[in-house]
Formats: structure tokens, sequence, C-alpha cells
């Protein structure tokens, strides 16, 4: 017991998940580094569950233990104070001195890295799960070791501009604005008072900072200014706007008709047509869509609010008067703004997903796909209108043209880096992966599209993999249409960057369906194939399982005749095979591979020619001990 009689192993537990904790809490950075300080954050958040899980558990700490525990702790009570001054102070000296802010950051990962690398995981009592994910954070640390971040390069570029140009290009000044966050004159001010608070502290010392930071804040301002000068003038430029004859976008023309929409509507494939058409169409006994050649579901048809009010937003923006529907003179409502609309509209199909009846819930599902699809600015309106948890909801639905829509409208939403996390904190993976395996083929492919996109984030990596996915995705890579496959395919080597999922991959038993896509130049996958061939090949397991299906002469043969990135590919596997197994030197050297290897040394890319010198290395060797 310490002096206090508390646990030393309770201790350094607490101090260990206050210090996550408190880093956790800190505010979204808002300046130059807010990308290395995210990662930093989000790499330390998840070495929460093994402090908790260490609290709870029963087993006493050892000495070694606990000593490398504090380690952790001191090295993380250092990065808090690092990315505490980051994020606050003035936004200009922080990129002026962002050399030197590079330099603590990478210094930090090192030492967090350091003390990662002396704890001894085998010795603790934590869950297979909890240790994976520890696992990833490690590698993860390792990674960001070996490199040092660097800022955007576009920033690099405005920066270095803008302080050595007394007249930068307005475009260069606007783009600072944004990536710095000082976008309103508001924002000035406080970055105004943040350099005056940086002088003081200073006692003045701030070197040739001041003046660069002062000519830089002047021109934000100047910026600032002519902006707000623009949107008090916005309505003499509409006049002008007025003479134009703009081109109507395709989105916002009846297919049917080539017309500018007046009253859009949704039919059961959520395809979008002008009412009065559609509804002519189906009068007259129609039971397809006329643009898909689908067969309808069903004749009803759904008002589209949400392009409605974007084609009104158009023709305000153009010029053009707003259509109106016929036998209602009635226009849009003095004082309503369009993002106002918007919004309506989307609640409004929200309100459908929660207490609507299937029709509706299959309806309005189908058009927030659409709208999620459309552009990055509804991904944003949808998700923070809360469509996610109802979305998700749907992916049980019993109605597969539903359940289609649902993992459709994930999928587009996804395309955005913040709503990934939301969909996986909303439960999703579970459920897209239950559609993975019992959906309808096109849910299918949409389902493993979207753990493609999900995956993108490590730590989903493994929550993918433990969900069972990866036997899904070999199934639809067997069975798919040559999109799904594709889907497939990358889904299976995004999640296989993870090491437990090469495991769970090869003893799925993904290498057979792998090889006859290789041998199959028809299939149009030998490109995916071979890139997770080799991707399988730097592990055990896999290395055997690949050997096992006597892959060689393939290998070789793509080697020798194949794209630039296949034969870099076909060399890495063919190298994983050989080093360390002699038969498999004796047969590559039996099948041609010198010539081929010789070749690629010479023509192919950096990395297959460093792949192809290590193999005729191996082969050389093999020759000597013959000869000897």
């Amino acid at each position: 017991m310490g002096p206090t009689g508390e646990d030393p192993r309770n201790s350094v537990l607490s101090r260990l998940a206050e210090s996550v904790e408190a880093i956790s809490e800190l505010p979204e950075c808002r300046n130059a580094f807010r990308k290395m300080y995210g990662n930093f954050v989000r790499r330390v958040k998840l070495l929460s569950p093994l402090f908790e899980e260490l609290r709870d558990s029963d087993k006493a700490l050892g000495v070694e233990e606990v000593i490398a525990l504090e380690s952790l702790g001191e090295a993380l009570n250092s990065a808090k104070g690092l990315i505490k001054s980051v994020n606050q102070g003035s936004k200009l000296y922080q990129a002026l001195q962002r050399d030197k802010i590079i330099d603590k950051f990478h210094q930090m990962t090192v030492k967090i890295e350091a003390a990662l690398s002396k704890i001894p995981y085998d010795k603790f009592d934590m869950s297979e799960e909890v240790y994976e994910q520890i696992e990833l954070v490690h590698t993860q640390f390792k990674r960001a070791k070996e490199t040092k971040d660097t800022l955007d390069s576009q920033l690099e570029m405005d920066l270095s501009i803008a302080v050595g140009d007394n007249e930068p290009d307005p475009v260069i000044i606007k783009r600072l604005s944004e990536m710095l966050h000082l976008r309103t004159i508001n924002d000035l001010k406080k970055e105004s008072l943040a350099i005056h608070e940086l002088v003081i502290a200073s006692g003045g010392d701030v070197g040739d900072h001041f003046e660069k930071m002062q000519a830089l804040l002047k021109k934000l301002k100047d910026l600032v200014l002519t902006e707000n000068a623009e949107v008090d003038n916005s309505e003499r430029d509409k006049s002008m706007i007025k003479h134009r004859s703009p081109v109507i976008p395709d989105d916002f023309r009846c297919p049917i008709s080539l017309e500018l929409m007046k009253d859009p509507v949704i039919v059961s494939t959520g395809q979008t047509y002008e009412r009065s058409c559609i509804q002519k169409w189906l009068d007259a006994g129609h039971k397809t869509c006329p643009k898909t050649q689908q067969t309808l579901l069903h004749t009803a048809i759904t008002p589209n609010y949400v392009l409605k009010s974007l084609i009104a937003l158009w023709c305000e923006s153009n010029g053009v008067e707003v259509p109106k529907k016929q036998g209602n003179g009635k226009n849009k409502k003095a004082g309503c703004s369009v993002s106002d609309c918007d919004r309506a509209s989307i609640a409004s199909l929200l309100e459908k997903l929660a207490k609507g009846n299937s029709e509706e819930q299959r309806a309005a599902a189908g058009e927030l796909r659409l709208l999620a699809k459309r552009n990055a600015d509804n991904r944003v309106c949808i998700a923070e209108a809360g469509a996610i948890p109802l979305l998700v909801e749907l992916l049980s639905s019993s109605d597969p043209r539903t359940q289609e829509h649902a993992v459709t409208a994930l999928l587009n939403l996804s395309i955005n880096e913040s709503n990934k996390g939301a969909i996986v904190n909303a439960g999703a993976i579970s459920d897209i992966v239950d559609v993975l395996k019992n959906g309808s083929m096109e849910a299918r492919e949409n389902a493993a599209a979207t753990l493609f996109s999900l995956s993108v984030v490590d730590e989903n990596k493994v929550a993918i993999g433990a969900a069972g996915a990866i036997p899904s995705l070999i199934k639809l890579l067997c069975e798919g249409t040559p999109r799904g496959k594709k889907d497939a395919a990358t889904a299976i080597f995004n999640l296989s960057i993870y090491q437990g999922n090469k495991a769970r991959a090869i003893r799925a038993g993904i290498v057979a369906p792998l090889m006859r896509l290789l041998k199959d130049a028809g299939s149009g996958m030998v490109d995916e194939a071979l890139a997770i061939l080799a991707i399988l090949a730097s592990h055990q397991e896999g290395k055997m399982a690949i050997a096992q299906a006597e892959p060689i002469s393939v290998l070789v043969e793509v080697i020798r005749t194949g794209f630039p990135r296949n034969r870099e590919n076909a060399a890495a596997v063919l190298w994983s095979l050989c080093t360390g197994d002699i038969q498999q030197l004796k047969l590559a050297r039996e099948l041609g591979a010198e010539e081929a290897l010789k070749e690629l040394s010479e023509n192919g890319t950096e990395r297959a020619k460093r792949k192809a010198g290590n193999v005729l290395e191996l082969l050389q060797r093999v020759e000597d001990s013959i000869d000897l």
C-alpha cells in the first residue's frame, strides 16, 4: 500500500484513465495542426479500454507492469501539455512556428511508442478484443514514429506566398482563412487578442514573427470585410443574373418530358419524375419504371420535397421563375430560406422512417439514399437531422427494397468522414454484416461497399472482422456480379491490413477463390486477387495456404507478361513463398522464374525491382549450394 493506503495498481491505472479522459475531452482543434492533433487524440482514446479492464481485473499487477504503466503515464502527461498548448493561442503564430511544433509532435509519438513497447501485455488479464485493439494502437504509433507528419502541402505553399508577397492572390488568402478557421470578424478579433497576449507573455520577444502575423491578419481582415460587402450587394447581383440563359441541370429535368420539374415525385424504383407525366404513364396501364425498365413494386408516388426545394434554389439563383404546380398559384412562402425548407423536407422524411407504414418507409429511405448520393452538404444535413439510427434500424426490415435503400443510404452517408463514426456508434456493423449474409444481391454488394468505407478507419477493421464479415465477403467474391466481386475484394483487402483479419480470411478459405480469379484472365479480377494474395503472404498461415495452392507457375507467368502493378505483387508473393522454403525455390527455378525476375529487376516498378532482386539472391544461393 502507498502512504495514503491506496493500492499502487489502482493509483497508476486511475492516473492513466484520467489522463486519457482529459485528452479526450479537449475541444476540437481548429488550426493548422488539426489533422495530427485529431490522429493523436483518436489513438489515445483507444487505450482507455485497457486501463478500465485492468482496474476491473482481480489479477494483481507485478512491479514490472506497474513501472511500465507509470512510464506510459509520464509520456501521456507530457503529451497532454503539448496538445493543450497547440489547441490554444494564436493560430497564425502556431502556423509560422510549424516546424518546431511538428518536431514536438514527433518526439511525443516516439516517447509514447517507446512506453507502449515496454508494457508486458502477456502478463495482463485482458480479453482478446481489448488485446487486438491495443495491438492496433501500438501499430499506429509505430507507423507514425517512422515518418514525421507534415502540414498539408497546399497550406505550406499558401503560407509561404501569403507571407512573402505583398499582394497575394485573394484565392490564397481565402484558402488560408478556411484552413486556419479565421473566417469571420469575430474569429479575427479573437486572433488579434491572442497575438496581443502572446506578445505580453513573451516580453515582446517574438522575433520577426510579430510583423508577419500582423501582415497576415490585415490580409485576412481585408478579405472578410470584402466578402461581407459582397453579401450586402447580393440583391443587386441577382438582377444581373436574370439576363443570362442558364442550362437546366439534368437532375432537375423530368426523364419523360425533359422539362424542368414543377412537382417532382418518386416511384418505387427510386427514380424521380414530374407528377403529371408519370401519372399519365401509370394511367395508361404501364407497370414499369420508364427510365430503368424495372417492374414497379407498387404504383404509389411520393413527393420529392428536397429536390423541389433545390429546384427552387436553382431558379432563384439563376433568375428563372420558380415553376408552379398546375392549378395552384401559390409561390414559395415569403421569408422561408431554402436551408429551412431543406431541413423541413429532411425532417418530413425522417418522420416517415420512424412512424410511417412500410411503403412510406421504403419511399423515404429511397429518397434519402438519392439525397445522400448527390452532394457533401446533403450528407452532413441528413446525418445532423438524426437519420443514421433510423436507417440502421431499417437494415433489419423484412422488405428487401427498404433494406437495399437503407444500406445504400448509409453507404452514401459514410463518404463523409465524421459520419463513419456516427454509423459505427449507432451499432450498424453487425446489422450491415447481416445484410451482407442474407440480403438481396444489390443489398449485399452495397453492404460490402459500406464495410469497405467504414474500414478506412483503423479501429473499425477490428470490429468488422470480429463481427464475422469476412466469410460473407468471400462468399460474395465467389458468387456476386462483377461489381459485387470488386466491392467484396476491396473490402477484404482493406480489412486484411490488420493482422488479425488475415488469419480470419485464411481460415475462411480465401486462398482458393483468389487462385481461381488469378488463373481466369477473363474474370477482370486479376489485379484484386494478386493485391490480396500479396498482403496475405506476409502472414505465416497465409504463406502456407498459398503454397498449398501451387501458385508458382501462374506467378511466374504474371511476372513475365502482366501489367506493372500485377508483376510487382506477383514478385512480392513469390518472395514470401520462397523465403525459407527450398522446395518452392527449386520449383520457381524449374519454371523459369530467374529469367522473368531478371527482366523485372531492370524494368519493373521500384518495389518490383527490390522484390525481384531479393528472389534472385535466394535463387543464386540455391544454385551455389547445388554446385557445392
